[in-house]
């Protein structure tokens, strides 16, 4: 008989230990997707500020503090709150990204919805999951959002109910994402890792499939399938998936929750 499973990875928690309750920070939240920038002039200077984050973050926040100085408005904060992400300042990320917003709302600019989302997804790293939900309503209410951003910005707003422990809500979020960011996997995996904390075990198992045909070389996928395959008692696939989570991501949470949860095999059976 399998033991214990440990806390999903993903699902707008922390890796947690098989005794502890998940907090609501992520494991880890993809960067903040650059708005498109408007005028010309804008989007050259975004692209620069783009091209330095890459090798020079403060360099970059120096330069949006200058353009901003000189009447940039939002596209100049989207530049701040890029380089602040990329430093991993996530409060500060997500405060220049909702300023980037009300610039843009001011202006009558489609692209405030596009910043109200990256302000969710950067207070969710900062384990704020109350101020995410709050710049994710205003991103999904201004009606401007499509496609893959649509998608993305509503599992984002899952993963802030499921730290409010609205799991109903956060289902049906998830479902609506898939209609649009169905080829990402990440939407499978927490999809996924909700119907396993709801008890779904049928949808779970069919949506961790679907995660794995989409990225199988994705230690927190295999941490799920595994998880997964504990709950519906099969401890050969348990152990394997656990097994190749350790292999693909060593010395990181996600592979010292797949060791403690392999380890439970060497417990006296009860």
């Amino acid at each position: 008989m399998i033991l214990m499973l440990l806390a999903p990875a993903l699902l707008l928690s922390q890796a947690a230990s098989p005794a502890t309750k998940p907090a609501a920070k992520p494991t880890a939240t993809p960067a903040p997707r650059p708005a498109a920038a408007g005028p010309a002039d804008d989007a050259t200077r975004l692209q620069r500020c783009i091209a330095t984050i890459a090798t020079d973050p403060v360099a970059a926040r120096a330069e949006a503090g200058r353009w901003r100085m000189a009447g940039g408005g939002a596209a100049a904060r989207d530049c701040g709150g890029l380089a602040f992400a990329a430093e991993k300042n996530w409060a500060a990320a997500a405060a220049e990204f909702e300023s980037a917003a009300r610039d843009a709302q001011l202006a009558q600019d489609d692209r405030a919805a596009t910043y109200w989302a990256q302000g969710g997804n950067a207070w969710l790293a900062a384990g704020e999951a109350t101020k995410a939900r709050t710049a994710l309503d205003s991103a999904l209410t201004a009606g401007t959002l499509t496609g893959l951003q649509l998608g993305e910005a509503r599992l984002d707003h899952a993963r802030a109910l499921v730290a409010a422990d609205d799991l109903a809500s956060a289902r049906t979020d998830i479902d609506l994402a898939l209609t649009t960011a169905g080829d990402d996997p990440l939407a499978w995996l927490l999809s996924a890792t909700l119907a396993r904390r709801m008890g779904n075990l049928p949808r779970a198992r069919g949506d961790i499939a679907e995660a794995l045909k989409r990225s199988p070389d994705d230690a927190s996928v295999q941490l799920e399938a595994g998880n997964i395959a504990a709950r519906d008692g099969d401890e050969t696939r348990a152990r394997a998936a656990w097994a190749e989570a350790a292999r693909l991501a060593p010395d990181t949470p996600t592979a010292r929750n797949a060791i403690a949860a392999l380890r439970q095999f060497d417990l006296p059976k009860p």
